[in-house]
């Protein structure tokens, strides 16, 4: 196998880019205070992303994992804990998976 220059130049690119935008967040969050808007969006993000990445998935699946979705939006809504719910629902979807 050989190392091809271009390849390994969009690699390190990326990984730089990746790092400014990283970086360059954390400088300007430590540098001014965000308003109460940016705030509350910075708090409420984590369950948008979650949900943007998994929502299709779960709905091209089938019965089983909507039933897994349900348990997961079950157990978040009384533990309020993500790795709980994370947990239940990937248990559920491998019980579903197991029953079909």
């Amino acid at each position: 196998m050989s190392l091809r220059w271009d390849v390994l130049l969009a690699i390190l690119g990326m990984a730089l880019a990746t790092y400014a935008l990283r970086a360059g967040g954390y400088a300007l969050l430590r540098a001014t205070r965000p308003g109460p808007f940016v705030q509350s969006m910075l708090h409420h993000m984590p369950g948008c992303i979650f949900v943007a990445f998994i929502l299709p998935g779960m709905v091209a699946g089938g019965p089983g994992y909507w039933l897994a979705g349900a348990v997961t939006v079950g157990v978040m809504a009384a533990t309020r804990s993500y790795v709980a719910a994370i947990g239940a629902g990937v248990a559920a979807l491998w019980g579903f998976t197991l029953l079909a």
